[in-house]
């Protein structure tokens, strides 16, 4: 082929919607005729295959491996083998198969999450039908090369990126590519240079579809060049950021080891130096190091996490990364996209001007269950002007609707809107298409702006259709109101003049400003000399038939946010959180939406695409928490704002459903993907999938999440008294009186059923009144702040004060060291029973929560007791554990001093509530 050029670098990155398709076809060294197959092997071998790459993937063992990085990890794998050099094989035991199973659980996780990549294949279009040599063939995609010429038709999926060069009414459905849920009409005419991806209507996207018309492209780039090729590129390279869970249990397995080797290591020198055998105290040193790390840490925290998914489930959120449940609870902005999460994704009719008078139409989404309001009062069914409107919008019209588990449409939703309008008023489409059949069309056209019908009466609606044969035409208002000279008022047809012209524009524009997609009807019947056979045959040009209309009304509609979306934002608002708006949509209609949800406030920033190419790093990051909504944005656009709120500092959860949301998905702190028009790309992406593709399921999560890490951070501070008060003990009784007040097998007891069941109990604490008031945590803090340590300090100096109460009436009463040892052991585990109860809220008393309104943590407190009695006075575990029988009196005296550690606190909470208010 003449035309044809060897070097096609260029073809891979270039664009072409500014280009007329003759330099088009120069610039790609094709034509009408597509390649020959000489070339098309020889580009083929160039460029290769139109697949989507991977990139290199981690063996399953280095991915299994890498969930035993952290910390805390390795700190409790040493904690096992030397409760096993001690002899504590059931602790050895129970350390590691916790750790085994955080180990497993991760790994499944992120197993699953790397699919992204090859679900991106699927989306792709197995064959082609290509034009090789002036002849069409059908070849695999994977064939592809740039120069070729596909043909298209309704229900491909487009496998490559192309310019259109013959379009037929042809429309592609780019929700999954642009978030814009309209399908967009298809034009083959050169574009200007400023123009932005989404309006760039003469070429066609690999993964999109064809939902409408036919048409010829000729392919521009292939593989990793294309559209779906940028977003598996930027899928591959983007690294999902640890969640502020895990930096905290890092940070918190960091703190507390060091702190307890330090700790550890002063005290069993002291008792060296204050005469005990050295290899007694290595023996208890390590004991005590042994029960100051929390090794039912990972436990309970996969316990709790995994309650609060369960919980989420029944709110309609489904999580797939245990750990960022608790990132929703720290999240502080949340990107949305518009179509379907904030808005039900079904195009409505809301508002027709129709005889100089404005109608509101209610209902909502498919239902045909309606009624039509003019001001205070409902307008009949039978009204003519409304009827001849909706008879026009519905027989000019290729949707329809039908009923199959709730109401349904085909073809495209504008049309479908209008079809459900019509139904509102009792027209039923296929009805009206048997009653009064179309003869033929002059179809919708990006050049005309409307769509035409010609159809036969078999009868005179209203008595103003009074002819065999009538056209019905919708399209673009100013199109349809400039092809009427005459407008439907008052029951005639009467002359358009220029100020019933100038009325009808004004209403145009006040029903954009409302974000209403508007559409105006108008019709006419057709004299003597306009026969069906004529029409039908087309003997009568389209011009002759599209002039002389009667304007009937104008039809505007839109997708309606959610009912529940509005509360569930300012919800949001009040927790401390900021929802930003991310969609495809024009500026003007997602402005609309923001503000009548409350997004949008007085001084907040909208901004485009093309408005946020503009601006640079710097600026960017300048402006990012001033901007509420983001229109006519790309993939690209969608990652450039989370990674520029991240740098702020924020905490970013990104919602979305298509392909174009998969990269911003994955870089976000939170990813949460639409279960019911999601992508399976967009859900392999994600941490969570709301299963009702609602907003207002995200406030439950977000509750869930904040609970989530409350919990854990209350258990932490109930082991933490714990931990220091037994280190106070030693320590004072040591420095005191040259005695060990517990030995090192109780201390390992202590652990083990202390940090057993109480914790996994306080894991399925429910949230806090007033929880969604607060505003979210600083990731900064980590798990211990100084609030912790404070609360640590403080419960666990009462606990060794009390234990020093019975350190002095003993040595005073000349009562046995054995028992000494005792009654302190038992102290402690009686204590820290009380303290669970104090750990169930760090702000409320325990009696407003009510005593048994966690039925788990009764019956955790009352197992641990018993199994302590049974410690004390089963003769055998006595030769285990060095105890001796206690009294009544001596249990009661325990019992007593131990419930302060409840007392105490409960007064420090009525303190702090009474500073508070």
């Amino acid at each position: 082929m003449s035309s044809e050029r060897s070097d096609y670098k260029e073809a891979r990155v270039r664009v072409y919607y500014d280009q007329e398709i003759s330099s088009v076809f120069e610039e790609l060294g094709t034509s009408e005729e597509g390649l020959s197959s000489d070339e098309s092997e020889k580009r083929l071998g160039e460029y290769g295959k139109n697949e989507l790459k991977e990139k290199e993937k981690i063996s399953i063992f280095r991915l299994f491996l890498s969930q035993f990085k952290s910390i805390l990890i390795f700190i409790l794998i040493v904690a096992s083998i030397i409760s096993a050099l001690l002899g504590e094989a059931i602790d050895a035991i129970v350390i590691l198969f916790t750790v085994f199973l955080a180990g497993v659980l991760g790994f499944v996780q992120e197993y699953r999450a790397e699919k992204a990549i090859e679900l991106l294949k699927s989306l792709t279009s197995p064959e082609a039908v290509v034009i090789r040599n002036g002849t069409e063939k059908k070849i695999p995609s994977t064939e592809l090369i740039p120069g070729d010429i596909i043909l298209l038709q309704t229900g491909d999926r487009i496998p490559a990126d192309a310019r259109i060069i013959k379009e037929f009414n042809l429309k592609v459905d780019e929700s999954s590519l642009t978030g814009e849920s309209v399908p967009v009409q298809k034009i083959t005419g050169s574009l200007p240079a400023a123009t932005s991806g989404a309006d760039r209507k003469n070429m066609a996207y690999a993964g999109t579809a064809v939902v409408y018309g036919r048409g010829k492209a000729v392919i521009t780039a292939t593989g990793m060049k294309t559209s779906f090729g940028e977003l598996a590129g930027l899928l591959g390279t983007i690294e999902r950021s640890r969640t502020p869970l895990q930096e905290s249990l890092d940070k918190f397995g960091r703190w507390i080891g060091g702190a307890t080797l330090v700790i550890v290591a002063f005290v069993a020198v002291l008792g060296v130096l204050s005469g005990f055998p050295p290899l007694e105290m290595f023996l208890w040193g390590v004991a005590l190091a042994v029960a100051a790390i929390p090794e039912a840490l990972p436990a309970v925290v996969t316990v709790g996490l995994g309650l609060g998914v369960r919980r989420m489930v029944k709110r309609h959120a489904l999580v797939r990364k245990l750990p960022s449940v608790e990132t929703l609870g720290a999240t502080d902005v949340i990107c949305t996209d518009k179509t379907g999460t904030l808005t039900q994704n079904k195009m409505t009719v809301e508002k027709i001007y129709v005889n100089g008078q404005i109608l509101k139409v209610t209902g909502n989404g498919y239902d045909p269950e309606g009624k039509f309001i003019k001001g205070d009062s409902e307008v009949p069914e039978d009204d003519t002007h409304l009827r001849i409107l909706l008879l026009g919008a519905a027989l000019c019209n290729d949707s329809n609707l039908y009923e199959e588990d709730g109401w349904k449409i085909t073809g495209d939703p504008t049309e479908a809107a209008l079809v459900v309008a019509a139904a509102k008023a009792g027209f039923e489409k296929s009805k009206l298409d048997r009653k009064y059949p179309r003869l033929g069309e002059i179809p919708f056209s990006s050049e005309s702006k409307r769509m035409t019908t010609f159809n036969k009466l078999e009868d005179n609606p209203g008595n103003v259709l009074n002819s065999e044969l009538v056209t019905f035409s919708k399209g673009a208002p100013e199109v349809i109101l400039a092809s009427c000279t005459k407008i439907f008022q008052n029951g005639e047809m009467k002359a358009l003049t220029s100020e019933q012209a100038r009325e009808i524009s004004e209403q145009v524009k006040e029903l954009a400003n409302q974000a209403l997609r508007v559409m105006a009807i108008s019709f006419r019947p057709l004299e003597e000399g306009f026969s069906p056979e004529k029409v039908s045959f087309g003997e009568i040009p389209a011009e002759k038939i599209e002039e002389d209309m009667v304007f009937s009304g104008l039809i505007g509609m839109r997708d309606p946010p959610r009912e529940e979306v509005k509360v569930a934002i300012k919800t949001c608002e009040d927790a401390g959180i900021k929802t930003v708006m991310i969609t495809g949509d024009h500026k003007v209609t997602a402005a609309a939406i923001a503000r009548e949800l409350g997004i949008l406030k007085e001084n907040d920033l909208t901004l485009t695409g093309s408005e946020l190419d503009s601006l640079d790093e710097s600026e960017f990051e300048d402006k990012v928490e001033k901007v509420s909504v983001y229109s006519r944005v790309y993939p690209i656009h969608k990652l450039r704002v989370i990674e520029a709120l991240k740098k702020k500092g924020h905490v970013v959860a990104m919602t979305g459903d298509g392909v174009n949301d998969a990269p911003a998905l994955k870089a976000a702190d939170m990813g949460i993907a639409m279960g019911i028009t999601g992508t399976d790309v967009s859900k392999e992406a994600s941490s969570m999938i709301l299963a009702d593709d609602n907003f207002a399921s995200i406030v439950s999560a977000v509750e869930e999440g904040r609970n989530i890490f409350k919990n854990i951070k209350n258990f932490i501070t109930y082991g933490l008294t714990a931990h220091i008060g037994e280190v106070l003990i030693v320590l004072i009784a040591i420095l005191g009186w040259q005695i060990l007040p517990l030995l090192a097998v109780q201390i390992l007891w202590i652990n083990l059923i202390t940090d057993g069941l109480p914790p996994m109990a306080l894991s399925v604490e429910p949230p806090d009144r007033g929880l969604m008031k607060q505003k979210p945590r600083n990731v900064e803090e980590g798990l211990i702040t100084r609030r912790e340590i404070t609360a640590g300090l403080g419960l666990g100096g009462l606990i060794a004060s009390q234990a020093l109460i019975i350190l002095v009436w003993a040595l005073n009463s000349g009562v046995p060291i054995s028992k000494l040892q005792t009654m302190i052991f038992t102290l402690v585990v009686f204590s820290e029973m009380f303290n669970a109860f104090n750990w169930r809220s760090d702000r409320y008393s325990v009696f407003t929560l009510g005593l048994f309104t966690n039925k788990p943590l009764v019956y955790a407190v009352l197992t641990t007791v018993v199994l302590q009695l049974i410690v004390v006075y089963v003769p055998f575990l006595q030769f285990a554990f060095r105890t001796v029988p206690l009294s009544l009196s001596e249990l009661g005296s325990i019992t007593a001093l131990a419930s302060t550690t409840l007392i105490s606190m409960e007064i420090v909470k009525y303190l702090n509530a009474r500073r508070a208010h």
